[in-house]
């Protein structure tokens, strides 16, 4: 268990972390939310209610759609792009591990190198394409839990619905989206340069303390 712990002790500690938050969130969004509907009018609902309503699955689906889409644009365009003495950033001027072809001959290579063929193509890729993919399920899924939180809210004071297609022009979606994205391209922003000058000793997102600003990557 030890052994286990010490090996998988980063993403245990995040899920953690992402099932806390979760577990908040959940309690208190119930909170926040029969608050706002008992001003409208509304009536109080159940725990059970509120996990599959609108505001629930839009909240929750807001958040993962921005986290996906920055993880999966820094992925990719970190292939094509660099960044001058940040730890983030590939060196400038020669190529490095991660550029090499696979060799199916390589020790404990995975299985899709040594299939070859378009599995490895797919695999070669798949990172991105997961990230892309978790991106667009949760896009889809906060345009539906944002749409049925409008609609709820349509339906207490009276007024006509939102069908999809008016809603994918509506403002509310879009700024629920965007807020997010801006948020996210900054915080990489944030690492990108400031790891260019700032130093944390033990970090993998981190140069070397006494390395020079200038020295690209780790």
């Amino acid at each position: 268990m030890k052994t286990f712990l010490r090996n998988n002790g980063l993403s245990i500690c995040f899920l953690v972390l992402f099932f806390g938050s979760l577990i908040g969130q959940i309690f208190l969004g119930f909170e926040e939310h029969n608050k706002e509907l008992v001003d409208e009018g509304g009536k109080i609902i159940t725990l059970s209610s509120y996990l599959v309503s609108g505001h629930f699955i839009e909240s929750t689906f807001e958040n993962w759609e921005s986290e996906f889409l920055q993880m999966g644009l820094f992925v990719v365009l970190t292939i094509f792009l660099k960044q001058k003495g940040s730890s983030e950033s590939k060196k400038l001027n020669e190529k490095e591990e991660v550029d090499r072809e696979p060799d199916p001959n390589r020790k404990n290579a995975p299985l899709a190198v040594k299939k070859g063929g378009f599995i490895l193509a797919l695999y070669k890729h798949s990172l991105t394409i997961a990230l892309l993919l978790l991106f667009l399920i949760s896009l889809v899924m906060h345009f539906y839990g944002s749409l049925k939180d409008e609609n709820e809210k349509l339906l207490l004071e009276g007024k006509p619905l939102e069908t999809i297609s008016s809603y994918l022009v509506n403002s509310r979606f879009w700024f629920e989206s965007f807020q997010n994205w801006q948020s996210e391209f900054l915080s990489v922003f944030a690492i990108v340069i400031l790891s260019v000058y700032l130093r944390q000793i033990g970090s993998s997102q981190s140069k070397p303390v006494d390395a020079p600003h200038f020295q690209t990557g780790d």
